[in-house]
């Protein structure tokens, strides 16, 4: 693991990433995917060895996740591209909106991504929810939001859980036979907490890992909404958190440097990873 901070907290990666987001565990090659969005960069690690590498897109990244057949599925500025095992790319859905790029996207239990996005200047309403299929179908699952962020599933995969940030709600739907969802609800208000609800886990016991902007945490919340856990973290900025590493125990918190005051937070921008964390569930690729 890494170097220790406090409480159990490891420093898995020490980086300055403007804006890291998106852990992702792989287990094809045992290794964390996070991506830097305003960077560009898709990054792996495989905490075994050490070993890092950086793969640069063209476009602000918003989040990168394992295909089934190898390579990975990108949520990129104008839209969801597919990089194949040997790095050669294509778009499976281009659809440019001056000022909007992707954001924070998760894969659903049938294989299918949940792709968000947001305008830069965080205009009300100015984002969607996208889901796409592994032929290239997409729906609109939610128009008007505003900063699309975290995803997850229940264990039993009936429940979707997802962020809209400025909301400061984590809101629940109720999924449908054919991958849709109804029936919103609000399962967590976090307006009396510290920071904003960004990224998110769903772990083996339902319960909800949410990353806080500006909150400094990682707070856990059980499937009624109650808070019953909370990780402090060095820097004020955390975006996401996944579970990974042998038997899906470790969380790993990206977090971001950007906004951030100049030599006030010295390891902004790195991954954290907080040991036996909890049972992780494994996530599926994107069937595509």
């Amino acid at each position: 693991m890494g170097r220790p901070v406090a409480h159990g907290l490891e420093i898995a990666i020490r980086a300055r990433a403007e804006l890291g987001e998106g852990p992702t565990w792989d287990p094809a090659g045992n290794e964390l995917i996070w991506v830097d969005i305003l960077g560009s960069r898709v990054h792996r690690f495989d905490p075994a060895t050490g070993r890092r590498t950086v793969a640069i897109t063209e476009q602000h990244v918003g989040a990168a996740k394992p295909r089934a057949g190898g390579g990975l599925v990108v949520n990129l500025r104008d839209g969801v591209g597919l990089y194949d095992a040997s790095g050669a790319f294509r778009w499976l859905r281009h659809e440019p909106v001056p000022g909007r790029r992707g954001n924070d996207a998760a894969v659903a239990p049938d294989g299918s991504l949940w792709a968000g996005t947001m305008r830069y200047d965080e205009r009300p309403g100015g984002g969607t929810l996208e889901r796409l299929t592994g032929d290239g179908g997409a729906s609109t699952v939610l128009p008007d939001v505003t900063v699309s962020n975290g995803l997850g599933w229940s264990p039993d995969g009936s429940v979707l859980y997802y962020i809209d940030t400025p909301t400061r709600r984590v809101d629940a739907f109720t999924v449908t036979p054919d991958g849709g969802v109804r029936d919103r609800r609000t399962v967590v208000d976090t307006a009396d907490l510290p920071g904003f609800p960004d990224g998110m886990a769903v772990d083996a016991d339902g319960c909800l890992w949410v990353a806080f902007w500006e909150g400094g945490a990682v707070r856990r919340f059980t499937p009624a909404g109650a808070r019953d856990r909370s990780i402090a973290l060095p820097v004020s900025r955390p975006t996401a958190c996944a579970f990974g590493g042998p038997g899906l125990t470790d969380l790993y918190v990206t977090t971001a440097a950007v906004g951030t005051e100049p030599g006030a937070e010295p390891l902004a921008g790195s991954v954290f990873v907080l040991p036996g964390a909890g049972a992780g569930l494994a996530q599926p690729a994107f069937a595509g």
